[in-house]
């Protein structure tokens, strides 16, 4: 490979990878092959893990800076820049650099965001042209929740994650708490105590408070650092609800008003990990262009 390809000329870029949550989250039942039938509303934060990528032209993929202890096979930006290579037949390669803040097992989808990125990056950049729902479906034989980051927009989520149906719920600011603690989602699933039998919901359910997060009392079980920040939440925003994103461990509560967040957060216990950021039904991946990476 020569110089001017490692350093970047041949335009390497920085994309973002924002972090979702799940303003709901119910389980209605389970197909025949044990999947769970979901029903969710994801949004999207203004926040969240950026890449950079750089293509090369000896069909090399190589990555760093994934979660400690994952291996290249398992990485989910790595996977999805091979299936992108494998179903086009893309000569190409590239290296893949992620640039962490979202947690793992927070709830927040970071390594599903990261492998969206990563097809939607390439897409582009390998000259594929991809359809997005090609992309998506490409996505989802990898993780139930890349297509929602595929997609791009604020979406009522049913099925296994896959149908999904565009929504333009409140972009409240959000008084996210981050715990020093993940929770395993396939762990969650296989809790004997989850509920599995939530009756179907509307949007007009949620819009009424109707809709909650059957993750939660399992989390707050097998991750006590949820419970406790659930609790400090609850104190610190006096009687705005509190809930959960995902199966776990992130936590949140949201205001109209930026202003009244950071007033919660002033509140919190000294040494939490908070962050005040704004839902968004557009997700910053598809708002614009990446700027290109100086020299």
């Amino acid at each position: 490979m020569s110089d001017d390809l490692a350093d970047g000329a041949f335009g390497a870029a920085r994309w973002p990878a924002p972090a979702k949550i799940n303003r709901f989250l119910h389980i209605t039942g389970r197909r025949d092959d044990g999947y769970h039938r979901l029903q969710t509303l994801f949004q999207f934060l203004e926040w969240g893990d950026e890449l950079t990528i750089a293509p090369r032209d000896d069909g090399v993929i190589s990555g760093r800076g994934a979660p400690p202890g994952v291996p290249p096979e398992a990485d989910l930006a790595q996977r999805a820049a091979r299936a992108l290579r494998d179903a086009t037949g893309a000569r190409l390669g590239a290296d893949i650099t992620i640039h962490k803040r979202i947690p793992a097992g927070s709830g927040l989808g970071g390594g599903s965001s990261n492998a969206a990125t990563v097809l939607v990056a390439l897409n582009t950049m390998w000259g594929c042209n991809l359809s997005s729902p090609e992309l998506a479906t490409l996505g989802l034989a990898l993780g139930a929740d890349i297509p929602v980051f595929v997609h791009g927009h604020a979406c009522w989520a049913e099925g296994v994650g896959e149908v999904l149906r565009d929504e333009t719920p409140d972009e409240p600011w959000l008084l996210l708490a981050l715990p020093g603690a993940g929770v395993a989602t396939a762990a969650a699933f296989r809790d004997p105590a989850l509920r599995r039998d939530c009756p179907p919901v509307t949007m007009a359910d949620f819009t009424s408070g109707r809709c909650g997060n059957v993750f939660e009392p399992v989390a707050r079980r097998l991750a006590p650092e949820v419970d406790h920040a659930m609790k400090a939440l609850a104190g610190a925003c006096e009687g705005v609800p509190v809930a959960m994103s995902g199966t776990g461990s992130a936590c949140y509560a949201t205001f109209h008003e930026r202003a009244a967040a950071r007033i919660a957060q002033s509140r919190m216990p000294a040494g939490a990990r908070t962050l005040v950021v704004r839902a968004t039904n557009r997700s910053p991946l598809r708002l614009a262009s990446p700027p290109p990476v100086g020299r």
